[in-house]
Parts: C-alpha cells; structure tokens; sequence
C-alpha cells in the first residue's frame, strides 16, 4: 500500500529507522505528474520523454547525468582512461552494484553486476528487432565491430562471436574501442542505451522487463492511472556525507493529461513538483497566493528554466505536396511565430522558432567555449510576398487548386490546438490555403510519425544529452531508413542530404569545439534552408516545487534523479515548528 501522505512510511522496516547524516532526511512519498502516458520501459525501445524519465530511476549505466549541471559523472563505473587517441575507452567497475531482487533470479536475489553484464547489454542493443530503436543514434558507426554485429543479426538471430570493440578485461573491467574519435560518446552512454540489464531478465519478461540496479523499484501495483515506484533497499550509491540512498521510501506518477488540472492537483497538494506550469497561471498564482512565496521559509519554489527543447511540424517528404521544396517553405514562410508565442502561448515559450532546431539555451553555457550560438542560423520568419511567389511557382496561384492537406497532433491540454488553429487561420488568410486536424493520443501520433502515415504532424524534441548533435541527428541520413515501408523513430521527415551528413561527420570529428559547433552550424543551416519541418517556437519551464521537496534540481533537460531528493517537513510552512517572523 502506498500513502497518500509524507507522514506515512511504505516500507515498514529498517529504512524507517534510519537516521541520515547532515540534514538529510528518509522516508515519505513523492507525488509526481506526466501529462503523456509512459510508452514502455524496456531500454532500447524508448524514444519518448515520459518512458525515458521514469527509466532513468530503474537502470544505471557505466556514467549518468549530474542534474545540477548536467555533466556527465560516474555511475556503475567508478573511474575510466581515454587512450591519447580518443578511441579506447576503459571502465573500472564498482564491485558492490547488484540487480534489483526480482523472481528471476535464484531465490529472487538480484546477483551482483559485472562487465559481462555490460557486454550482454551492448549486444543487445546492437541486435536487429523490432523492439531496438537506440542502436542507430547510439552505437552504429561509432563502435568498432557494432555495425557488423547488427547486420549478422538480422540474419542468424544471433552473430557467433560478440562485437569486437567491447572486451571483458575482467569482472570489473570493461573496454570499448570506438571506430574514431567522438566527443559525444560519454553522454550517449548515460541515456537509456548505455543501461545494464540482466539476461536473466530478458529471458523471462523479453521486452516488458523493468528490473535494473537503479534506485527505485517498479511495483506491481502500477496501472495505467499511474507508476508506483518504490526504494530499492540494495542500492549502490551514497551520497557525499555517506547516508545510502534513496532517501525517498516511494514515488508516485499519475498521468493527468491538462496542464490546467495538473496544476490543479499541484494547489490541492495531490502533486509536489510539475515541470511546466502554464503561463497564465504564474502571474495569478504569484499574485493571488504572494504569502505563500513570501513566508520564511516559502510554500513554494518557482524557477524559470530555458529548456532545452524545440516545437516543430514535420513534414512527410516523401509524398505531395511536401516533397515540393516550395510548398514547404512558403507553409514556413507564411507563419507569424511571434505571435503564436505572444498571443497563443501568452509568452509561454522562450522563444519563436526564427533560427534552427537547436533551441537557445545551448548559447547559456557556463563555459563560454561550449556555447552553441544559433543567432548565426537563419531560419523563417513571417513573408507572406515570397509564400505566395514560392507557392504561384509550385503551381497553386493564390492557393487555387492545393490538394486537402492534414495536420496530426496530441491534444495535451489544448496548446497544441490552440497553436494549430491559429496556423490554420494563418495560412488561410496569407495562402489561400486550408488543413484539417486530426487529433489523436500521444502514443498513436508517436506511431503515425515513425510509420509515415502523415502528411503534417505536429512535434518537437526534447535533448537526451546536452550537446547540439542530439538535435541535429534528427536529419541525418542513416536515422532514416531506405524504404518508407521501415518506421524511422527519429528521422520521421525522411529528410536525406548527403552534404549535410558529411557536414556532420566533419564536425564528430573535428579536433577543438570551435571546430565541431562550425561544421554543425553549416549543416544546421542548409537543412533549416531546406524547410524539413517549421520550427514554431523554443520552449522553456515554469517549474513548482514545494518547499518541502529538497535537492530535486529542475534542469533545461528535465531530467531529475530522484534517488537524491528527500523530503522535508521540519520548519515548512504551517507546520508546529516553522518559522512565524514576517
């Protein structure tokens, strides 16, 4: 049973009793919210924001994310060299990680973790089925022997020897041996392909498995209303002061689908933390609820975070009328972005789409040599002379005769309606032009996009890692596959251009930053030019915290490690002991 409370403790035994070092404190249950439901938990088969955020609290890799600043630190490997080359990488394993106690182990105890945990892990990941997805944006091209692994696989099921860039040294010595150098292997490593994950999981739950050595546990309790998570009490790591984690004895996901009603439970103290608050609710809630800000200590925590994520319409090229380079672009040049942010969002956004898929917050990095300026990428802006040139030679003079057209989204609570029904007035007033909706669940437009069945469809992307080139794979050629029969999970527009490729590959593999982020900005620039998709706006986060809730670390990313958050009651607003000076 899981409280509805922070008072109540769920697991009833020795971590009761615990007493944390500092000011930390163990114990009671945090209650989060996800607008889209979870689509599935099985590693190398998440490619959407919800599923990989919860998985990031059951599985660990070699590294992981620092959420303070989004670094890459240790995780299951303690300590690791990189050869002058670049392109071996060696792993000191920790020796006292051990899978989560599930049935699937003898007596159902979770063994201890070794390299060739990691090994079986990477094979997997570079087999060819339909439940992969991460191979192509993780290992392909870039692992020594990976691509040779997954094309044997197709075939034989199963190659007869391993991949030759991964080699067990010993039980707590890994190495992986690149095919040149990559400045972003490390951070492709703490994402959802770099997990460990047990054979013997596999072979009893195959891609429905959630068992890994991460901090919380996934209960059987869970259904589709929400995600019970609980503490793993043989979890590895302590933090700074030596106090084991998790402090947090569970931790409960709903799925409320509006952000309105989100923030609704957030005020009826039903949610604890909510990663983006609508805009028009900031100001009243500040306003109407100031005491709560202003009290010693506050109610709340807001905080305002440039996120690392981009909102687009994709566009299927590979049919009419969108495999016209002239229709594309004269539907971007049509839009009016500034005011999609500032009448339709009321200024939720960061900032109108005007540069390229990038978002802005790469330009605020503390060091000054890591900023990704986009202000140099031109994207479109409002030119409603050149739409209707570009769409008079494409064959449809003032509109006349353009065949319908169909624009696919996910409700999630009305912004995306109402950002398309102003895109719908738009390109009636500017073009002549009109597009239907079609309104579908989050999971059904996630399939339609990767299986074409679209001709608009309304997206974005949220950065798994924080460097450019998680945003610019999105039109690289090898994420697309060769028939539009194959589904394409990241490359959903098809777009192919092979300078743009070599661009990239130039940049992977440029000596200094300076160098990379040049080559990029170039490849960045001729897709933006060649109007895949319609940039529309860059978002950023109002998050709310209560001020109970401690060292959760809202991000650019979103992405939140739970394992070090605790909750604290001692001094909160209108408790016995608080504070009652004004």
């Amino acid at each position: 049973m899981v409280c509805a409370n922070y008072s109540c403790n769920t697991s009833g035994g020795a971590r009761n009793k615990k007493t944390a070092k500092g000011s930390r404190v163990y114990g009671g249950t945090l209650h989060l919210n996800e607008i889209t439901p979870v689509i599935n938990l099985y590693p190398y088969y998440i490619y959407d924001n919800v599923s990989y955020a919860i998985s990031c609290q059951l599985y660990d890799g070699l590294v992981k994310i620092n959420p303070k600043d989004l670094s890459i630190v240790p995780d299951i490997a303690k300590s690791w060299e990189i050869s002058d080359s670049g392109t071996t990488y060696t792993f000191h394993l920790r020796k006292n990680v051990t899978f989560q106690d599930d049935p699937c182990f003898p007596d159902g105890k979770g063994r201890k973790v070794t390299a060739s945990d990691f090994k079986y892990s990477m094979e997997k990941l570079c087999t060819a089925n339909p439940s992969n997805v991460v191979y192509s944006i993780t290992f392909q091209g870039i692992v020594e022997g990976a691509d040779k692994y997954y094309e044997q696989s197709k075939n034989s099921g199963k190659p007869s020897s391993g991949i030759s860039g991964v080699k067990v040294m010993n039980d707590s010595t890994l190495q992986i041996k690149l095919v040149k150098k990559d400045p972003v292997f490390l951070n492709m490593l703490a994402g959802c392909g770099g997990f460990v994950i047990a054979p013997e999981a596999v072979e009893k739950y195959g891609s429905g498995l959630h068992t890994g050595t991460g901090p919380f546990i996934y209960s059987p309790a869970s259904d589709s209303s929400r995600i019970i998570l609980t503490a793993n009490p043989n979890y590895f790591r302590s933090d700074s002061l030596g106090n084991v984690l998790p402090y947090l004895d569970s931790v409960v996901i709903t799925f409320i689908p509006s952000r309105n009603d989100e923030f609704k439970a957030f005020q009826q103290g039903k949610v604890d933390y909510i990663a983006s608050v609508p805009s028009n609710q900031v100001d009243k809630m500040v306003e109407e609820q100031i005491s709560d800000f202003q009290h010693k200590p506050p109610k709340y925590l807001l905080s305002r975070v440039p996120e690392m994520s981009t909102r687009y319409y994709a566009f299927n090229l590979t049919k009419a009328p969108f495999n016209d380079i002239r229709i594309r672009k004269a539907f971007s040049l049509a839009i009016d972005r500034n005011k999609i942010v500032s009448e339709v969002l009321q200024g939720e956004a960061f900032a109108p789409g005007l540069h390229g898929i990038t978002p802005p917050s790469f330009m605020y990095s503390k060091n000054p040599a890591d900023n990704y300026d986009i202000s140099s990428i031109k994207g479109d802006s409002l030119n409603v002379e050149m739409a209707k040139k570009l769409m008079s030679e494409a064959g449809f003079p003032d509109g006349k005769n353009f065949p319908p057209v169909t624009l696919e989204l996910n409700g999630e609570g009305g912004t995306n309606t109402s950002v398309a029904l102003e895109v719908q007035k738009e390109l009636l007033g500017n073009l002549n032009v009109n597009i239907n909706f079609n309104i579908v669940s989050f999971g059904q437009k996630l399939q339609d996009e990767r299986e074409l069945n679209y001709q608009m469809v309304g997206t974005g992307w949220t950065a798994d890692y924080a460097n450019p080139a998680d945003f610019l794979m999105l039109f690289l050629a090898s994420n697309a596959p060769d028939s539009a029969s194959q589904p394409s999970y990241y490359n959903s527009t098809r777009y192919k251009n092979p300078e743009y490729d070599r661009l990239i590959e130039m940049g992977r593999s440029a000596s200094t930053t300076a160098e990379t982020y040049k080559f990029y900005k170039q490849a960045e620039q001729m897709a933006i030019s060649d109007a895949p998709v319609i940039i529309l706006w860059y978002d950023q986060n109002y998050s709310l915290t209560r001020w109970i809730v401690k060292d959760l670390f809202p991000n650019s990313m979103n992405y939140l490690d739970l394992s070090t958050a605790y909750i604290d009651m001692r001094g909160a607003a209108g408790s016995a002991d608080s504070t009652k000076k004004k």
